[in-house]
């Protein structure tokens, strides 16, 4: 599948099949993640894959805009590690996350990626997970056969788009 192919047809899901996953396309999923741009190459990145049941559904029940990742075979968890880099630590793990959205996308996958950073979810989910002081949970998102389809619009380019300054 081409990049800009998956970059437009790409949606959110939140429904799917009870199909597992298989372990090369986590793999081709989280290789994707390991290879998105980040600032002086630091990689302040560190990735969690959840298969567990129980697990899977703790983080639902912790977060009420990610009900959905009980029902996937798969959550994938984002972590930023700010020691490798101070400055870039909380959008270089963003750039891994979009990578491995439009991964899973290609490879006939669903997603639907959810925030945790900065919100009451975040201690929940490092206690969860075990995740050590001075990393911070940045988002999740479940991974699984799309059980749905989903709609999407953007607006134009003309309302989102300036040339040379603001409003040119």
């Amino acid at each position: 599948m081409d990049v800009l192919q998956a970059i437009r047809e790409r949606r959110s899901i939140r429904k799917y099949l009870d199909t597992p996953v298989e372990d090369e396309k986590i793999q081709a999923i989280l290789e994707a993640g390991r290879w998105a741009p980040s600032a002086s190459n630091r990689q302040p990145w560190h990735f969690i894959v959840i298969r567990d049941a129980e697990t899977r559904r703790r983080l639902a029940e912790a977060h009420p805009y990610g009900r959905f990742m009980a029902e996937s075979p798969v959550v994938i968890v984002v972590l930023a590690i700010p020691a490798r880099h101070q400055k870039y630590h909380l959008c270089d793990p963003h750039n891994a996350m979009q990578n491995m959205l439009l991964a899973a996308y290609a490879l006939g996958l669903g997603t639907c990626w959810v925030g945790v950073r900065n919100t009451p979810m975040e201690n929940r989910f490092r206690e969860i997970l075990g995740v050590p002081r001075g990393l911070r949970v940045v988002c999740a998102f479940p991974v699984g056969y799309p059980a749905e389809t989903a709609e999407s619009s953007r607006e134009p380019l003309e309302k989102i788009v300036s040339y040379e300054r603001y409003g040119g």
